[in-house]
């Protein structure tokens, strides 16, 4: 096989089938044999392929796998490789266990087609074996299948597939390799990746955030999340039909501010949602506030990342600049309510066409993306240096764009929250970390106590002892 051949799926499949070491199943459920194909399609499969199987009827799937709430999920995937797995140990461990590792290949896929017009999307992992009686490792994602052609979009599955198996086998030891190589032969058109997660003896030392934070560093995504555990999971499986509630921040520190934000936020939304319907929360980081003059920092987000889980909140990372760019991007998971949360001075920010200027029809055309879909903005009023309180009620805008602004708070579009802490509007994450890193000790009234805990702790954000 010619090198350059090696990063192919065609060139991948090869390489897999004529390793003698690799033996397993492929388990398909919901799109077809879209992965077992290719490794018969280029030859050696024998030496591959222990069985495959595709249990397309929900009765048969139940059957082997036992049921599920829904078939395309992370559980049923895993009921897939815990039962596929099992099964081969089984079978092939007496006989072949000590000269081969085992492996087992699952996914279950939803994709479009006439009776289903939704975007397509799947659950694909593999459990293996680093080598022969090893226990295994584990690689699981989450895709979304962007093509509107069902074929394309089953092409791209099996891509994706070999493209997984490729990288457990050969990658395991390069993390930030192993998923570039995800989406080999493959565009961002055609698929995103929204959720990576890793166990086993091959991927101990990995921190699940930062894997997150890999996803969007590497495009692979527009977003990826971590819940208050730290544990990976898809935008689609947690959000999907829900009212969810962002606050975007830098969060080095998170203040005091930033949490009576959230909390008169979050009574506001809920005064128009319906009843019981407590909202997602996220604290949103996009790449633009993670970027320091030498890029991104992993312990300084490692740092924030755990701030966050300290105060037991949800975390969203983005590459998106805009609000509108994130609202379309939730939008996509028929988000029943979207509120965003932000200060006067962003909102200042937001009205400001010189932000528009890559977008053909400037800032008419970025609010008609965030507002179209009724994102509410919940505005907290700010202090000027003359000790004056700015609101929605008596924020300036360009001249040019007053009747516009205007427009948006009579129609409740830009909503203020009046519940605030007069005393708590001075306070700017700026100044609170200028005081840390000098060891003026008045910083530590500023953000929670279990923030200043930790930082002081593990001198977080160049922690200065007074």
């Amino acid at each position: 096989m010619a090198l350059n051949e090696q990063h192919t799926t065609n060139g991948k499949a090869l390489k897999i089938n004529l390793d003698k070491l690799v033996h397993g199943t492929l388990a398909e459920i919901g799109a077809g044999q879209e992965t077992a194909r290719w490794f018969f399609r280029v030859g050696g499969a024998a030496n591959t392929v222990a069985k495959t199987i595709s249990a397309y009827d929900m009765a048969v799937s139940d059957a082997i796998y036992g049921p599920a709430d829904h078939y395309v999920s992370r559980e049923r995937l895993n009921s897939m490789l815990d039962h596929e797995y099992s099964l081969l140990i089984e079978r092939l461990d007496e006989k072949r266990g000590a000269t081969n590792t085992f492996f087992a290949f699952a996914n279950t896929v939803a994709i479009r087609s006439h009776s289903r017009p939704e975007e397509g999307h799947g659950w694909i992992g593999i459990r293996f074996q680093s080598h022969p009686r090893s226990q295994p490792s584990e690689i699981i994602i989450h895709v979304r299948l962007l093509d509107l052609e069902s074929t394309r979009q089953q092409e791209a599955l099996g891509i994706v597939g070999v493209n997984l198996m490729y990288s457990a086998f050969y990658l395991n030891d390069n993390p930030e390799k192993l998923m570039n190589s995800l989406v080999d032969d493959l565009t961002r058109k055609e698929v995103e990746i929204d959720m990576i997660s890793f166990a086993g003896p091959c991927f101990e030392h990995l921190d699940p955030r930062l894997m997150s934070l890999q996803l969007v560093v590497q495009g692979l995504s527009d977003a990826a999340m971590f819940t208050a555990d730290g544990v990976a999971v898809s935008p689609g499986e947690i959000l999907y039909g829900k009212d969810v509630l962002i606050l975007r921040g830098g969060f080095r520190p998170v203040t005091n501010t930033m949490m009576d934000m959230l909390e008169k936020g979050s009574s506001e939304f809920a005064q128009n949602g319906p009843p019981g319907a407590e909202p997602i929360v996220l604290m949103e980081m996009s790449l633009h506030n993670l970027m320091g003059d030498s890029g991104i920092d992993a312990a300084d987000f490692l740092a924030r990342a755990t701030l966050l889980e300290k105060l037991g909140k949800m975390v969203l990372i983005t590459n998106v600049a805009h609000f509108y760019g994130v609202a379309m991007y939730l939008h996509n998971f028929k988000i029943r309510r979207i509120g965003i949360i932000l200060g006067v001075p962003v909102l200042a920010q937001v009205f400001e066409e010189k932000y528009y200027a890559d977008l053909e029809g400037g800032i008419l055309e970025a609010f008609g993306k965030l507002f179209k879909i009724g994102i509410k903005m919940l505005v907290y009023p700010a202090l000027e240096p003359d000790g004056a309180v700015v609101s929605v009620t008596n924020l300036i805008v360009a001249p040019q764009l007053q009747h516009l602004y205007l427009y948006l708070v009579e129609s409740g579009l830009i909503k203020p929250i009046t519940s605030y802490n007069k005393a708590l509007l001075g306070i700017y994450p700026r100044n609170v970390l200028k005081m840390l890193q000098e060891g003026d000790p008045r910083w530590k009234t500023l953000v929670p106590p279990e923030v200043a805990k930790l930082i002081s702790e593990r001198a977080f954000f160049g922690y200065k002892a007074n």
